[in-house]
Formats: structure tokens, C-alpha cells, sequence
């Protein structure tokens, strides 16, 4: 019996050539000529790959056609660079977030600043901006904001080194933390006792923190909490990994931030 490929594994496929590459997927969907919502659609599965975007793919990343609806292809082999690709076109982009502490800082302190008054702004519920903060930026623009890994843990996405930096910073008498209750619970919360430095931060980074923390920050912590489970990046990662920054792309409304033009079609 002849091998049928999927369009789920065909989508496998185009995701292990674009991140074997370092592509991303405004970068590959240019390369190609289609929209990146189209993109994101084959990645997904959910769309037929044409003849012309496949031969496009084939000149892109040096496979045969016949290898690449295969049974055998491995996306990962190391395949043929076209000569003439241009080098911008294959930017390495790094998809691993790395931690910058400094930045972190000063946008927990100015998280802090915004929201330290509202009562129902624990632990919990400041997680959670920090989450959305990162997770949104990302999806926007493809960089990280404070570069923490994310992991998944059962009462929703904590970053790492969290408790290590609270403490540095109570140390340095950068915020003061308080036990409380909150409608009968003990809360834990964080007040901030210097400001942030906001050099450090560019006006589209605290744009994306300024909509979060509008959208957000008057949550409870049991609503907040149940909206960031259903955020696909928390819901598709395995309990105790940590949850990829790239599945930020495969959000869906209301969770995606990142706005197309209705008239972007192929």
C-alpha cells in the first residue's frame, strides 16, 4: 500500500525544516509568499500545502519533492543549502529563553507599582501578569521580554528563579513582603519600596505589561488562574516541563494578541 502523508504530518515537517533552520515564521512565510496566518494553518495541520509553496519549501531548504512526502523524511538531516539563499533569510534566532535578571527587576517593581494597591494582588495573581506579560510580548514580536522559563506546575505557570530574585530583592530592600488574608485566605504580597528603572524598558514592552495588567490585574487569583489553563501553551505542555515560548504562535482567540489584516490571504 502507497504512504499518504497527512496534512499533521506535513505540518510536523515544515515546523523540524523552519526551526532546524532558526526560521521564523514571519520569515518563512516570506520566503514562500504566503501570509503568516496561512502559515501557521499548515503548521497546524489545518491547511493543504499547494504544489508552489511545496517547490518554493524544496528550493528554500535543498529536499526533493519525492523525499519530502516520503515515509522516511527526517526533517532534522542536514539538507542542501541553496547557494544563491540569502544569509539574512536564515538568521539564527534564539528560541531559548535566557533569564536577564536586571530587566525582571524593574518590571516586577513596576508591575508593583501599578498593582500592589489592589487587595487581590497576591502571589498568585502576580505570576500570572508576569506570565501573560512574557508570553504576549513574545507572540508580538518574537523576542523575549524578561527571558524567565515558564514551568508547568498544577495551579498554573510559575517562572523559574522567581523565589531566588524575591529574595535578592527584599535583601536589597527593593520590596517588602507581608502575609495577609484576602477574603478569608492568607495571601502572600510583595510591596514595592523603590521604583523601577524605566530605561530599561522600550515603549513596546511596557505597552504589552500596560494591557495585561488592564486586562487582568483586578482578577482573582481562582479567575486568573483559570484563564491562564486554558492559554494553549500552559494546556499542551506536560505537567513539570517547562512551557515553550514558541507555542505562543498557536493561540487563538482570546488569547492571541498578535492582530493580521483581514485582507492577508494568499
Amino acid at each position: 500500500m502507497d504512504f499518504e502523508i497527512s496534512k499533521k504530518q506535513i505540518g510536523e515537517r515544515i515546523i523540524g525544516l523552519r526551526s532546524k533552520r532558526g526560521l521564523s515564521q514571519d520569515e518563512l512565510a516570506k520566503n514562500i509568499g504566503i501570509s503568516r496566518p496561512s502559515l501557521t494553518q499548515l503548521e497546524l495541520g489545518n491547511r493543504s500545502l499547494s504544489l508552489t509553496e511545496l517547490q518554493k519549501l524544496s528550493a528554500l531548504f535543498g529536499f526533493s519533492l519525492d523525499d519530502f512526502m516520503s515515509k522516511d523524511f527526517d526533517a532534522t538531516q542536514n539538507l542542501e543549502v541553496p547557494s544563491n539563499l540569502n544569509p539574512d533569510q536564515i538568521t539564527e534566532r534564539i528560541s531559548v529563553p535566557t533569564l536577564n535578571v536586571n530587566k525582571f527587576k524593574n518590571i516586577l517593581l513596576y508591575i508593583l507599582e501599578r498593582c500592589a494597591g489592589k487587595p487581590n494582588v497576591g502571589e498568585t495573581v502576580l505570576y500570572k501578569l508576569l506570565y501573560f506579560s512574557d508570553f504576549n510580548y513574545y507572540e508580538l514580536y518574537e523576542e523575549h521580554l524578561t527571558g524567565a522559563a515558564y514551568k508547568k506546575l498544577p495551579y498554573g505557570p510559575v517562572p523559574q528563579k522567581l523565589d531566588s530574585i524575591l529574595n535578592q530583592m527584599i535583601g536589597e530592600n527593593q520590596i517588602q513582603r507581608i502575609k495577609t488574608e484576602y477574603k478569608g485566605f492568607p495571601q502572600k504580597r510583595y510591596l514595592p519600596l523603590e521604583k523601577a528603572n524605566l530605561i530599561e524598558l522600550k515603549a513596546s514592552e511596557k505597552d504589552v505589561i500596560d494591557k495585561v495588567i488592564q486586562q487582568m490585574s483586578d482578577w482573582s487569583a481562582t479567575a486568573i488562574s483559570d484563564y491562564s489553563h486554558k492559554d494553549l501553551p500552559w494546556e499542551v505542555t506536560e505537567e513539570g516541563k517547562n512551557i515553550s515560548y514558541n507555542l505562543a504562535f498557536y493561540r487563538e482567540l482570546p488569547y492571541s494578541v498578535r492582530v493580521y489584516d483581514e485582507d492577508e490571504n494568499d
